[in-house]
């Protein structure tokens, strides 16, 4: 058994993170300032409200609560389009936030940390498909944050020893299927729960399309969609590599197969058993036409396969939380 610190634990990915490390009886520590999470999804009593802008309050914890073997870090403001309105609040949280971060466990002696980054740090895709390989060039301040980021965690590693895992996900998607936990935002920017809280009529407005001339075959945005529990698995393999490994390592995560925004609302269709109207808008700034994951590396290398392959699968356990919510 070994015992972790969840950043962003009362959030959508990092809550199905805590679910997974409980359920393969291993201790959870969860800090969250719950400015985007939710407390009724802790689910560890061993809670701290904290803001990662606060050495103080995290140095303190760290002594309080652990030593920890290893620390998830899921903190980030991940709005695309806030990013490029509001970018300070993006280099604050998510650059500022994780050296304190970085600074508290180094003055606490820890030295293994799994850090959420994002396939926003690719920007425009040159090829069909995209692994670690592949040039950096972000297009928003988001991808920004998290590729600078991933080079301080290299930079940690030489000069400090430090031992990191930066998990690129692409779109993260679906629910525990146990329906208790889900995902959950305000605002809510991701499609498929948009989709589904739409059957709902959990909102007053009626779904968007973003874009209908991207250089696509039926002119919507493509994405790679992986079901959050497949994500948190990669999380705890992670950890176990760097058990073994030193060094700064970084993977893609996808199933490797992409669906278009008019793909996943055909697909929903299917699950919830009706037909689900939207109107077309204008393109979001900063989102790129085609996002597919090369997860070859992460598989090799980690042990990791993805369990939740199709799409219908995935919209499932989705719709299984909301229309029981």
């Amino acid at each position: 058994m070994a015992k972790f610190l969840v950043l962003g634990g009362a959030g959508y990915i990092g809550s199905h993170m805590v679910n997974y490390l409980q359920k393969n009886h291993h201790q959870v520590v969860v800090f969250d300032n719950l400015s985007t999470g939710f407390e009724g999804l802790v689910l560890t009593e061993q809670f701290r409200n904290i803001d990662i802008l606060d050495s103080e309050a995290l140095k303190t914890a760290f002594n309080d609560l652990g030593p920890f073997d290893c620390v998830i870090h899921f903190c980030a403001k991940s709005l695309v389009g806030e990013s490029k309105t509001d970018p300070k609040i993006y280099y604050r949280n998510n650059v500022t936030g994780t050296l304190n971060l970085l600074d508290v466990m180094l003055q606490t002696g820890h030295d293994k940390i799994i850090f959420s980054s994002t396939a926003a740090t690719f920007g425009v895709p040159e090829s069909e498909e995209i692994d670690e390989s592949h040039p950096t060039h972000p297009i928003n301040p988001y991808g920004q944050s998290k590729l600078m980021v991933e080079k301080i965690l290299s930079d940690y590693a030489e000069a400090y020893g430090m031992r990191s895992v930066c998990l690129r996900y692409f779109n993260a998607a679906g629910a525990d299927p146990s329906g208790k936990i889900g995902e959950l935002h305000d605002p809510e920017t991701h499609l498929i729960p948009n989709i589904l809280k739409s059957v709902l009529g959990q909102t007053e407005a009626t779904l968007k399309v973003f874009g209908t001339d991207y250089p696509t075959p039926d002119g919507s945005c493509i994405r790679d969609y992986i079901h959050v529990n497949d994500l948190s698995s990669a999380h705890f393999k992670a950890f176990e590599y760097i058990e073994k490994h030193t060094g700064a390592y970084r993977y893609n995560l996808g199933i490797g197969n992409g669906f278009s925004v008019l793909d996943v609302i055909r697909t929903a269709e299917k699950v919830v058993g009706k037909p689900i109207p939207f109107d077309l808008a204008e393109r979001r700034a900063g989102d790129p036409p085609k996002l597919i994951a090369d997860s070859t590396r992460a598989q090799k290398e980690l042990g990791w396969q993805p369990q939740f392959l199709e799409l219908e699968e995935i919209i499932q356990t989705a719709w299984d939380f909301h229309k029981n919510r």
